[in-house]
């Protein structure tokens, strides 16, 4: 006989997605395996706090009576951008997730939200770190780059994650693994300009990597040569030449273009309230979370690698 647990899965899966239903007795499991992610030296100081400052281990006061956690990845590509300057047409990357991102969560909370809703259930939202808990159930497996990765999707996955008063289907929960190619593979650390990945740790320096960086609000530090950056915000170096993306990395949807005038905007880092109302919507179009002023500031960099942005 399906349980309830087992039909949410198959709705998922029919979506394309993938997913996995794991009780809420191992939130404390997963507040253990973040924190001694710090206690190890593994999380620098300003990492650490970011990442305090979003989670939470509680159960949901909007459902108290939460029994399991759902986690589902979807599949997401890069997004590409395009800018014109000094009569140059530049495509810019931003990787997955990035555009897009809360609406896309939103979409997927729903349809758990109906299906579950369906058979008497509910859900709540969570603030997990969501790919400790993709990798422990066994949905996903770390990288050497500390990215996770999905069969079939590889790392251009967006994880969501809902409390849900369903009841789960026997316990997934396990050791964290890691792909099978890490082990003779070390095209990722080859190929990261910052030194983040290294052999002696399967978990990357976070105070090294660009990404870190470029979703800052600080300013880079002197050691980032600007010949490093390639993506408007994040980093790709690492996913680009791993053999776990080969299907995946021609997945590339071209999201807005924007004319000279639109760049010099950007360039000149005005806020996104003075910009015309048409570009302001394309950009506020872009979904993209971060803050405006640090894709202006990025981009300013990428430009400025050709000589375009003066």
């Amino acid at each position: 006989m399906a349980t309830a647990a087992a039909d949410l899965i198959a709705a998922i899966e029919s979506r394309g997605w993938r997913g996995r239903v794991v009780p809420v007795s191992h939130l404390p499991d997963l507040e253990e395996a973040v924190r001694g992610f710090y206690a190890r030296g593994h999380l620098a100081e300003p990492a650490w706090r970011r990442v305090l400052s979003y989670l939470t281990f509680e159960l949901p006061a909007d459902l108290p009576e939460a029994r399991s956690v759902v986690v589902v990845a979807v599949p997401v590509p890069q997004v590409r951008l395009v800018f014109h300057r000094r009569g140059e047409r530049v495509p810019v990357v931003v990787p997955p997730t990035y555009a897009g991102e809360a609406p896309r969560i939103e979409g997927v909370r729903s349809d758990l939200a109906a299906w579950l809703g369906r058979a008497g259930y509910r859900t709540a939202k969570t603030r997990l770190p969501l790919k400790t808990l993709a990798v422990r159930s066994g949905l996903a497996a770390y990288g050497r780059n500390n990215i996770c990765y999905v069969p079939g999707m590889g790392s251009f996955v967006q994880l969501v994650g809902a409390y849900a008063d369903l009841p789960a289907d026997g316990d997934p929960w396990g050791e964290p693994k890691a792909l099978v190619r890490c082990a003779t593979c070390v095209a990722c650390l080859r190929r990261c300009p910052t030194g983040a990945i290294a052999e002696d740790r399967f978990l990357l320096s976070s105070e090294r990597c660009l990404t870190f960086h470029n979703e800052s609000v600080e300013d880079f530090p002197d050691w980032v040569d600007p010949s490093w950056h390639h993506c408007l915000i994040g980093c790709m170096r690492c996913q680009d030449v791993c053999p776990e993306n080969r299907d995946v990395l021609g997945w590339v949807e071209e999201l807005a273009e924007f004319t000279e005038e639109e760049t010099a905007f950007f360039l000149s880092r005005a806020p996104l309230a003075a910009l015309p109302a048409e570009t302001a919507a394309k950009v506020r179009g872009l979904e993209i979370w971060e803050d405006f002023g640090l894709l202006c500031r990025n981009l300013k960099v990428l430009l400025g690698r050709n000589g375009a942005a003066s």
